[in-house]
């Protein structure tokens, strides 16, 4: 229930957490860990039995209800990602520092929204990154009984859009309205050949040697399971033996970027990567970059290695502007292209919660629609 940390000035901070009983958590400073901890097990006690000490009643003309003071707790308190403890800086620091909790209802949302489009002029994106990480701090104030709702969670669908009026204020000011920009980034003639060329260990053109690929056998299966899946980088890379049923041809994901569970059927050819990558064995990792640490950190740590190191071989096998996550795209058109699988059935393969999601995955290429033409 209580946590402790030693301080650069070598005093000891406790921490006490009681769900129910205390309405946020309790920072005290000791000079020794000693006296702490002493201190802290006697206020344990009588938490136990619903009882805070006096001395630790919070006076409410004292309480600090200000949002900026709360977005600093939950900056050090909660455990956020490194992206969302970016976005709540930002919010922090842009904020009214007088704004009370009181103040965060519907109305004060949605003119915050509009100056993030018509003083900012932030592109929908960015906005709407700013406004879901705001929208987790206020849900984590409505677990602590802090606010009696969220009211980020009432926006409409396409709040960070700009409307007439957004693009007529901008315009005063001599900005422009801005549009999200969806990547539709697919394989062109050739770029297909040219990456498994190289990852086969062939010489870039223009270049005295081949890539010197570190686990090219792995990168190899990485890039075909891609191609044949659909599923996400942290998906195929966090893979686990015991995650792959060949049985049934499927493979069951449960760390998803959406939180959500699902099952991923397999193509012949997925079904053969992955039986070259387990071979004999039963357990472990699929593929070898991956620690199997479940932590932010480590994460971002192999997804920025495995992004470098296919960002070097598609820069060298002439493939403009192409990310892995494109092959996701160039996956889940295939799809579309090549079964008559419905939008409900690929989305259960891609995990792909709103349908809608999926109509800019159901345009073909122009050259496809044209030479279907007379």
């Amino acid at each position: 229930m209580a946590t402790k940390r030693q301080r650069s000035n070598g005093s000891w901070e406790f921490r006490i957490r009681k769900a129910g009983v205390l309405p946020r958590p309790l920072y005290l400073t000791f000079d020794t860990e000693a006296e702490g901890d002493a201190y802290v097990r006697r206020v344990e006690q009588l938490l136990d039995r619903g009882i805070v000490p006096e001395e630790l009643v919070p006076k409410e003309s004292k309480r600090d209800e200000r949002v900026r003071t709360h977005l600093q707790i939950y900056l050090s308190d909660s455990p956020i990602s490194k992206a969302d403890a970016g976005y709540i800086r930002v919010v922090r620091d842009r904020l009214p520092a007088s704004l009370a909790l009181k103040e965060l209802d519907y109305e004060w949302v949605r003119a915050w929204v509009t100056r993030l489009k018509r003083e900012d002029n932030l592109a929908p994106s960015t906005i709407r990154h700013h406004v879901g990480a705001f929208a987790r701090f206020i849900d984590d104030l409505v677990r602590q009984q802090l606010v009696p709702f969220n009211p980020v969670r009432q926006l409409p669908r396409g709040y960070a859009e700009y409307t007439a009026d957004d693009g007529r204020s901008v315009s005063a000011t001599g900005g422009e309205a801005k549009a999200t920009e969806e990547r539709d980034r697919r394989l062109q003639d050739g770029e297909e050949a040219r990456i498994r060329a190289l990852l086969a260990g062939e010489k870039p053109e223009g270049r005295q040697r081949a890539f010197e690929l570190r686990e090219a056998d792995a990168l190899q299966a990485l890039f075909d399971l891609a191609l044949e899946s659909a599923m996400r980088l942290s998906e195929m890379y966090t893979l686990e033996v015991g995650q792959v049923d060949f049985a049934k041809r499927t493979v069951f994901l449960d760390r998803t970027k959406n939180g959500s569970k699902r099952q991923v059927p397999l193509t012949s050819v997925a079904e053969r990567v992955l039986r070259g990558r387990i071979g004999k064995r039963k357990s472990g990792q699929v593929f070898p970059w991956w620690s199997g640490e479940q932590s932010e950190i480590e994460r971002r740590r192999t997804t920025s290695l495995l992004s470098r190191q296919f960002g070097r071989l598609f820069e060298a096998a002439q493939c403009d502007d192409l990310h892995f996550h494109d092959l996701r795209h160039e996956a889940t058109a295939r799809l579309y292209e090549r079964t008559t699988l419905t939008d409900l059935q690929i989305a259960k393969i891609t995990g792909h919660k709103d349908l809608r999601q999926l109509q800019r995955y159901a345009n073909l290429r122009g050259s496809d629609l044209a030479a279907r033409l007379w």
